[in-house]
């Protein structure tokens, strides 16, 4: 469950906090635990979020001050306060303030923590290596002609 839910601010307050010319996040969704991630963003006067592609996360993204431009797969739309826009993955897109700045929220699903994963072997299953394991203390031996464990000592097992 959550650590927090409810009313988690109020736009006046957060647009009131920060000095105008100050762009970048202005608040993110703080649960742990969350499906969702949310986003109050400011772009300054005139600033761009470049073209990008976002392969995985479908976004919908709500101006809620200031006003500006959205390109979505090449079709340029004007953003003022109250439009809602969905953003679909794969899509490229782009954003542009105008003369007031633009805030928005964002919203798309949990993007989830990056994982080291080693590639699925080619040709089938991956050679066994017990052979290679000092049955003594448990460690794999890196040379594959090796016959004695460099840490213990132990004979390594015969194929």
């Amino acid at each position: 469950m959550p650590s927090v839910s409810g009313v988690l601010g109020r736009m006046t307050e957060l647009l009131r906090e920060v000095a105008e010319d100050r762009g970048g996040a202005l608040w993110r969704l703080p649960a742990e635990g969350r499906q969702l991630d949310a986003n109050i963003i400011r772009l300054p006067a005139d600033a761009r979020v470049d073209p990008h592609v976002e392969p995985d996360l479908d976004v919908v993204l709500f101006v809620a001050d200031g006003g500006g431009w959205l390109e979505v797969a090449d079709v340029r739309q004007r953003l003022e306060p109250g439009c809602v826009a969905w953003l679909p993955h794969g899509a490229r897109r782009a954003l542009s303030a105008g003369a007031d700045g633009l805030v928005y929220l964002t919203a798309h699903r949990r993007r989830p923590g990056l994982a080291i994963r080693t590639a699925a072997p080619e040709g089938g299953e991956p050679a066994c290596l017990l052979n290679r394991v000092c049955t003594e203390c448990g460690r794999l031996v890196q040379e594959s002609d090796a016959r004695y464990c460099a840490r213990c000592g132990t004979r390594l097992p015969s194929d």
